[in-house]
Parts: C-alpha cells; structure tokens; sequence
C-alpha cells in the first residue's frame, strides 16, 4: 500500500478516480524530492484540513524558501516526511519557523 493510499477506498472509487490522481501523487513526491535534493536542512509542517483546504504539507528549508503541497491525512504526511528522510512537525504544534517567515518577507520586497 502507498503513501497515498486509504484502506477505505473501494474498486468502484479507485477506479472512478482514474490515473490522474495517481499522476497527481507521483508528481507531489518528485517534486518535494527535487526540492529537499536542492535544499539542505529542510523539515516537514503538516498543516490540518480546514473548510477549503485538505491535509497540507510545508517544507521548509534551512535557506527558510518552502513549498506547500497537498496529502490526504496527517498520517500519510508523517509517512511521506519519514520516506523522504526529513522531520516533521504538527504546525499547531510548532509554529512555522522563523526563517520561513524571514524568507517570505524578504521575497515579499524584492530583495
């Protein structure tokens, strides 16, 4: 069973949702993989679903340059942080870091 997967899913749904969600998930790990290749130190923030927003995962890098993409639940997160070889954090736990801030602000003013 794959990160992406949930036990709950049945053929019919599986089936429904076709290769693109599969797509989708492949092409969410290739890119946090080349983003933590091309970024020492980064670490995961799991953000929780919100009314709009699923399950959401941050990385953020030691530089504090992040990118955010979707996961179905905190569980897959922690599993995909962990197949990525990189920590990871509740973010209503933590917090986001400071640098992640710093960078956003930085980039904000172009400099």
């Amino acid at each position: 069973m794959g990160i992406f997967s949930r036990k709950s899913r049945s053929k019919s749904s599986s089936q429904a949702s076709g290769t693109g969600s599969k797509e989708a998930q492949a092409a969410t790990v290739t890119h946090l993989k080349t983003f933590i290749a091309g970024h020492p130190g980064c670490e995961a923030f799991i953000e929780p679903p919100t009314r709009v927003t699923q399950t959401t995962m941050v990385v953020v890098a030691d530089t504090g340059e992040w990118t955010r993409r979707k996961v179905p639940d905190p569980v897959a997160a922690r599993k995909l942080a962990t197949q990525l070889g990189i920590p990871a954090f509740d973010v209503n736990l933590s917090g986001y870091p400071s640098r992640m801030r710093e960078w956003n602000e930085a980039h904000r003013k172009g400099l």
